[in-house]
């Protein structure tokens, strides 16, 4: 069942159109992946779709609820992960969570609980105590994916979640993506990095200067353009 459904969004900015006219679904309990190279629209669809911009036209509606008049109801039950976030360096990791538990609890019992939650998805033991200001970029980015998914939202919108990380740190961001759409959280999340999302995505679009291209299963995709990997089927998508 699609919980996600975009249709027809576009967004200007004076005389550039940075989305235009696209229209995707997502079902529930699935991975999507929205991928193109930089510029090409995705973190401003992301951004739509977390109530953050207004469109300039087209209707989303997300779990039933309607982008443009239920916009408080969207921001209860989806978390959204910028690329460029940033964590209170002068914190210890610990106290950021509690910190941003406390923003989205209703009562102590459920902010304990939450910051239970992301300890343990961040897993970054006794480092948990130390300042941010110490911490590597991977373990920074842990512990902002562990901030979004600690409340266990119905939709998670992941920008670039391993950008600039290493092989290590990328494949376990991966794992905890993975590990929470098997709980129930359905994922959408971008990224120019075409054979990571490849690897973690049930399905995907493509998007160039705007506009998506294709949009199916990655498997489905490369037999489709007789490709190996999904980089040659943006490629042959473009020609």
């Amino acid at each position: 069942m699609a919980v996600v459904s975009v249709n027809n969004l576009s967004k200007d900015y004076a005389n550039l159109r940075a989305v235009d006219n696209i229209s995707f679904t997502i079902e529930e309990g699935e991975i999507f992946g929205l991928i193109g190279p930089n510029g090409a629209g995705k973190t401003t669809t992301l951004r739509i779709m977390a109530t953050i911009l207004t469109p300039t036209s087209g209707d989303i509606k997300i779990f039933g609820y309607d982008l443009k008049s239920e916009g408080q109801k969207i921001r209860e039950i989806v978390s959204y992960l910028p690329e460029e976030a940033g964590a209170y360096k002068n914190l210890t990791g610990l106290d950021y969570l509690n910190f941003m538990a406390s923003l989205y609890a209703n009562n102590k019992s459920e902010k304990d609980k939450f910051v239970e939650n992301a300890i343990d998805i961040a897993k970054l033991e006794d480092r948990i105590k130390d300042k941010i200001s110490t911490y590597s970029k991977g373990m920074v980015r842990k512990l902002l994916l562990s901030r979004s998914l600690m409340y266990k939202p119905k939709l998670a919108i992941l920008d670039e979640p391993t950008s600039g990380l290493d092989v290590i740190n990328s494949i376990e961001i991966r794992k905890i993506i993975k590990s929470f759409t098997q709980n129930g959280t359905t994922v959408l999340l971008s990224s120019h990095n075409m054979l990571e999302v490849e690897f973690l995505s049930d399905r995907i679009a493509l998007i160039n200067k705007g506009k998506i291209l294709v949009e199916g299963k990655p498997d489905d995709l490369k037999k489709e353009y007789n490709a190996r990997n999904i980089e040659e089927v943006f490629i042959g998508a473009i020609q």
